[in-house]
């Protein structure tokens, strides 16, 4: 029939299928890729100390005086991808002697194909913990590196449902007094974010205290968010749950019991007040962690930290889950990765703007988002994550690796 291309053709005339060659004048709509590979890796750890009352800063179950970077770095056609994870600088050994010898020569065009080859190398060394750390640091690299090659921002790259990620401010450590408590969190509130999260249950009797000293400083509009860190037992969760939200009007209780005590956890959705939500999933290293959280029917809303579940290929799994189950999915931690990543999933709630992260990641990077209207929104006018390293600021920091030249 005259006036329609035949089947098989295009409508210039090149048949399906058929590759494009120079010259053709469709090529400059669609342009043979260049196949790249990965000329260098090289890994850097850097230690912040913390900020907090002598030196320390304390949860439910956790002391600590300083927080550990493991930064990672892939090269390939003259750009560099960034990626990092929060663990020990065992993290940054791993990853120079497993995973960066492997990534050498490969084509950095499908960082989950490379995913999955990282993943296979390091089972016999441990799946949980160091490795999955070290896998979701080299991951996030690598999708970096893509979307610079790209010379697009990896939001641009990504399966993005959103252009923003709404944000809780999230501190509130259980040494801090009660008015830097008070005063971190409604800090927070006149930023704009409406809601806020404080550690809880290191010694339980004291949390009445600290409790009402956040509400008066923050009001009652505000949403108000809780983490033990799996500090309590059973019964004793429960006793809190109806006590946060009765009198506090607390609405989500993080890690109430041990993320590993699943029946715990089911427990108390089960069982405490209808208006106040489990949370779990943070430590989830593999989708099997988070599959047994929500299988179990263990958590309302799922959490997934880009730096441990696995990079960027490991949220776009988890949040495939999290759909799956008509669960919302919030983001832990990482805010200069997770903005970028958690656009991506579907059912996204919320991200957690960590205090610690937050300070760590002004200190390295350049071009690191501030919330605006409680919500982070990456920047599409920087190719991939948008940040650089401050290596001069950094330095001072480094445990592990040498300073570029």
């Amino acid at each position: 029939m005259q006036g329609h291309a035949s089947e098989g053709h295009r409508a210039g005339g090149t048949p399906a299928g058929t590759p494009l060659v120079p010259g053709d004048p469709a090529a400059a709509a669609e342009p043979a890729p260049k196949e790249y590979r990965i000329d260098a890796v090289d890994v850097h750890a850097f230690e912040l100390p913390t900020d907090g009352p002598d030196g320390k800063e304390q949860d439910g179950t956790l002391e600590w005086d300083s927080t550990t970077m493991v930064l990672v770095r892939v090269h390939a056609g003259g750009r560099t991808g960034i990626g990092y994870t929060y663990g020990d600088v065992s993290t940054a050994v791993f990853l120079s002697g497993e995973l960066a010898p492997l990534l050498r020569g490969r084509s950095p065009a499908s960082p989950p194909a490379l995913w999955d080859l990282m993943g296979k190398q390091i089972r016999n060394a441990g799946r949980p913990g160091v490795g999955a750390m070290a896998l979701s640091a080299a991951d996030i690299a690598l999708w970096d590196l893509k979307a610079r090659l790209l010379d697009v921002p990896l939001i641009h790259a990504l399966p993005a449902y959103h252009d923003r990620v709404p944000v809780y401010g999230s501190g509130g450590f259980t040494n801090y007094s009660l008015d830097r408590l008070a005063d971190q969190l409604a800090g927070w509130v006149e930023q704009g974010i409406p809601r806020v999260k404080l550690k809880t249950s290191r010694e339980p009797d004291r949390d009445p205290r600290r409790l009402t000293a956040v509400r008066k400083a923050v009001g009652y509009g505000p949403e108000l968010l809780t983490d033990a860190n799996g500090a309590l037992g059973r019964k004793e969760a429960l006793y809190w749950a109806y006590r946060f939200m009765d009198e506090w009007d607390v609405r989500w209780f993080e890690e109430p019991v041990s993320s590993a005590d699943i029946e715990g956890l089911r427990l108390l959705r089960n069982n405490g007040p209808a208006r106040l939500e489990i949370a779990a999933g943070e430590y989830a290293y593999t989708l099997r962690d988070a599959v047994n959280l929500v299988e179990a029917d263990a958590v309302d809303c799922l959490q997934a930290d880009v730096t441990r579940c696995g990079g960027i290929t490991g949220v776009l799994q988890v949040a495939g889950l999290a759909a799956a189950r008509h669960l919302d999915l919030s983001a832990h931690c990482a805010p200069a990765v997770s903005a970028h990543a958690f656009c991506a999933v579907h059912r996204l709630r919320h991200l957690e703007y960590f205090h610690d992260h937050v300070r760590f990641e002004h200190l390295v990077f350049d071009g690191t988002l501030s919330p605006v209207g409680g919500a982070l929104r990456p920047d599409t006018g920087r190719p991939g994550l948008g940040l650089d390293v401050k290596w001069a600021d950094a330095e001072p920091h480094r445990v592990h690796g040498e300073r570029p030249v």
